[in-house]
């Protein structure tokens, strides 16, 4: 234990209500195994009402029981990308409320129970160049904020259609790149900083701030899972919420991004690049293994 949490952060007791407007948004992050979760939020669900997946359709209908137009899961695999492709914590929180009242036509006030997933950095680095030098650009992402898209002068690309075959070198050269911190940018409120104007404040200003905003949020977020521990995280997420999975989740450990093999000095460029994202982990991590023992005694 390196962190003390408040009892009240530790505590999971949330009365969440299926049948009432209660909402769960789940927050997917690039390469932290958030697929898999989704599909598992409505595929692997012991619902009185399951959500229905068409074959061949890559959404699913999760409607609340004894209606057909109210919606209890806000996510890829149920809603599509409605707030953006890959949308991060600042587009979400400015974009679901209107969105829900849309999708289910009518204006409603609704408790949202924010959710996401958390990779360990390097690993979660290494499988997004990785999954870049595949052909993956998520470009189309549209990093809302403060009611505009970036200018291509605050957010310059690394590529010009996309980044095929592109080594670790290059991948870790660009200053720009998404991939860098990419998890402490997505839970934090970036209107804090002025958005993706860098001028605002100094940049180990602004990595403070984003630092200390991603840990607020993160821990205010009704549930979170990692990535390395799936039978823990399938046991909070079913304690948090008071649902159960039908089938247990499945730890593997042999991925791409595992299995590359790179040079300490490399590895060294990319804790670097990431050592917001380090410190972050390191915290939901201690809290994430606090509450679990919380929840066991």
């Amino acid at each position: 234990k390196k962190y003390t949490f408040r009892p009240s952060t530790l505590e999971r007791d949330l009365d969440f209500n299926i049948s009432g407007t209660d909402v769960i948004v789940f927050l997917h992050m690039q390469k932290t195994g958030g697929t898999s979760f989704g599909r598992q939020l409505v595929t692997n669900m012991d619902l009185e009402r399951p959500c229905q997946c068409r074959r061949g359709q890559k959404r699913c209908q999760c409607y609340r029981p004894g209606t057909d137009r109210d919606i209890w899961l806000f996510s890829r695999f149920s809603t599509g990308w409605s707030c953006g492709l890959h949308a991060d914590w600042t587009e979400l929180k400015d974009c679901v409320p209107d969105m829900m009242d849309k999708k289910e036509k009518q204006p409603k006030k609704r408790r949202y129970f924010y959710i996401t997933m958390l990779r360990e950095p390097v690993a979660r680095y290494l499988s997004e160049w990785r999954h870049v030098q595949r052909g993956a650009t998520w470009k189309t992402s549209r990093h809302m904020c403060d009611g505009r898209m970036p200018s291509e002068k605050e957010l310059p690309s690394c590529f010009d259609d996309n980044w095929v075959g592109v080594e670790l070198d290059e991948f870790t050269g660009c200053p720009w790149n998404l991939a860098n911190n990419r998890q402490t940018r997505m839970l934090a409120d970036l209107s804090l900083v002025g958005c993706y104007n860098t001028s605002r404040v100094s940049q180990e200003q602004r990595n403070r701030i984003l630092l200390g905003s991603a840990k607020t949020n993160l821990r205010r977020m009704a549930f979170f899972g990692l990535t390395e521990f799936q039978k823990k995280s399938q046991y909070m997420f079913e304690r948090t919420f008071k649902l159960k999975f039908i089938e247990p989740f499945e730890q593997v450990n042999g991925t791409t991004a595992g299995r590359t093999p790179i040079s300490e000095d490399k590895r060294r460029k990319v804790e670097e690049l990431n050592a917001l994202d380090i410190e972050l982990y390191d915290y939901a991590k201690d809290l994430f293994l606090q509450r679990l023992e919380r929840l066991k005694q």
